[in-house]
């Protein structure tokens, strides 16, 4: 069975960019549409992974391909921003990992105790932030999963991703961290001798998981961005007038993709100095 396990809704709350945080969320799709798509495009399980929250719950609980999970926004141990994908939740879980998310320690031992899947996402990605050391001996040490396979990241931030889990005998999953419909199900996690949601997750916390799909690029996340800079002026009209700041997109993306290009290359060598990983970058 297949699964992506990154996906995002208009749950996933408001983007981080100063000013534009106040009027334009991190993701504009429909939880129907998401579940659609994914099924159309070959999906066998849906999941929704958003920010801090389980509000699309509600309406795709109906589904008995449907089980939820979540993107936690949290803190390391060293005071580090971080994104912790949980899958195959409760709704009380949301509630604990919420309440412990600023106190490392104290959300692993409930994961632990849970005893839920948990995965370092896009771990060679500056997306949330600086990295340390002892951000990586965490990872190593508490983690069980780690996203190898991250349908937005260079390929150079997954191979990294993907090195780093076998040298550390970590569960590789992969998920598409689709903001936008056309990236939905293109990068996913499959679990061949699953027939349910439950032997899903269970395969996935024996490791018995097959990685597939596509990393991202610069082309990619130049459209995925446009796309979101006109779902928000759709939703607010008077964000027309923000139209021409569109035409930066191509530039933003670039800068970006050379500063995932240096942080990925500053980590990967100083995590895996010893571990031979390819250096080409998609774009």
């Amino acid at each position: 069975m297949r699964c992506d396990l990154h996906v995002h809704t208009i749950h996933s709350g408001m983007c981080t960019i100063p000013l534009l945080n106040r009027i334009c969320r991190e993701s504009y799709n429909d939880p129907h549409q998401v579940y659609a798509l994914l099924k159309q495009r070959g999906m066998d399980l849906v999941t929704v992974t958003d920010h801090d929250s389980i509000d699309a719950v509600e309406p795709l609980r109906s589904h008995p391909d449907f089980f939820l999970s979540e993107e936690v926004s949290c803190v390391t141990s060293g005071g580090t921003g971080l994104h912790i994908g949980v899958y195959g939740i409760e709704e009380r879980d949301h509630i604990e990992m919420q309440r412990r998310r600023d106190d490392m320690p104290s959300l692993l031992a409930y994961l632990d105790q849970r005893r839920l899947l948990f995965s370092v996402n896009h771990v060679f990605s500056g997306l949330t932030g600086s990295r340390t050391d002892a951000d990586f001996e965490e990872f190593s040490a508490r983690f069980p999963a780690v996203e190898v396979l991250n349908g937005q990241m260079i390929a150079m931030a997954n191979q990294y991703a993907a090195a780093f889990a076998r040298r550390t005998r970590k569960i590789a999953v992969a998920g598409s961290d689709a903001h936008t419909t056309g990236s939905l199900g293109r990068t996913f996690t499959e679990v061949p001798s699953a027939r349910n949601s439950a032997e899903f997750l269970a395969g996935l916390k024996q490791g018995r998981c097959i990685t597939s799909g596509a990393s991202g690029n610069y082309w990619k996340l130049t459209r995925a961005i446009a796309e979101i800079g006109c779902s928000l002026m759709r939703e607010h009209r008077a964000a027309i007038l923000l139209s021409p700041l569109l035409a930066l997109v191509p530039a933003i993306t670039l800068v970006n993709l050379a500063l995932e290009i240096a942080f990925a290359q500053k980590w990967g060598r100083r995590v895996l100095w010893n571990t031979a990983v390819p250096t080409q970058v998609e774009i």
